[in-house]
């Protein structure tokens, strides 16, 4: 058993607020930039379609919503939201520092209660932010509810590699050098990169998050195992008939 996660809003909020300015390039530093490759993926296995807009949720410094402009190569609106004002600055100054201000547009909103409107979205995404959200259930219901009929739903978030050897590796470093470093880097009375690895412990992977997701009511569920299982993508459709089936 984990510990019990602090996920309440005003702590989350917080938490990011602290952190904002050395976000980048703590997660970059702390990836050895393989982060990039999983949300290249990301957008090559759930492809934006032109003049479809895309919505990524808890977009925090905007790294997905750019990573999505970029496939879309400029063809599809693309819109972020996140509920930290601090991360939305530097989100949108890097928007600004890359000529992108027309293309993505950046709101304060959050992922239980999305400021935007229903069956509207071609993909709805979120990288390493739904194990933030207080109420899993009710952020996927909102992501469900802002996807078009026959829309993607993506979720990129870390998972627990199963290897006996690799696992050992990765929970040590999780639990032992990540939180060292980020703490050095960026220090902050919340203790960020101890929240990390235990909000990645509390949170469901792997098939657990597939059952979740399909008991929202999506169909045709893949997920797909990124860096030796570090990271996984798990993908889901909302029906046809725009109505999510939860019986």
């Amino acid at each position: 058993m984990t510990d019990p996660v602090d996920k309440s809003d005003r702590r989350v909020r917080r938490m990011f607020a602290s952190i904002a300015r050395r976000y980048d390039f703590l997660n970059h530093l702390l990836s050895m930039n393989i982060d990039r490759s999983w949300r290249a993926f990301t957008t090559r296995t759930v492809p934006p379609q032109a003049g479809v807009p895309v919505l990524d949720c808890c977009t925090g410094t905007a790294d997905l919503a750019i990573a999505y402009d970029r496939a879309a190569k400029g063809s599809a609106p693309i819109v972020g939201t996140d509920f930290c004002r601090e991360m939305l600055v530097v989100g949108r100054q890097k928007l600004t520092k890359k000529g992108l201000d027309e293309r993505v547009t950046l709101v304060e909103g959050d992922t239980q209660r999305l400021p935007v409107p229903s069956n509207t979205f071609g993909v709805v995404c979120v990288a390493f932010g739904l194990r933030n959200v207080r109420d899993t259930a009710r952020g996927i219901d909102e992501m469900i509810r802002a996807a078009r009929p026959g829309g993607k739903v993506a979720i990129l978030e870390f998972s627990r590699p199963r290897g006996r050897i690799l696992g050992g590796l990765y929970m040590t470093f999780f639990r032992q050098v990540l939180p060292r470093v980020g703490q050095t880097v960026a220090p902050n009375q919340d203790d960020a990169y101890h929240y990390l690895p235990s909000s990645v412990l509390a949170f469901p992977d792997g098939q657990d998050l597939l059952d979740l997701l399909g008991s929202r009511g999506l169909v045709d569920l893949t997920m797909h195992p990124l860096t030796f299982g570090i990271a996984t993508l798990y993908v889901g459709t909302k029906p046809p008939s725009g109505v999510a089936d939860l019986t």
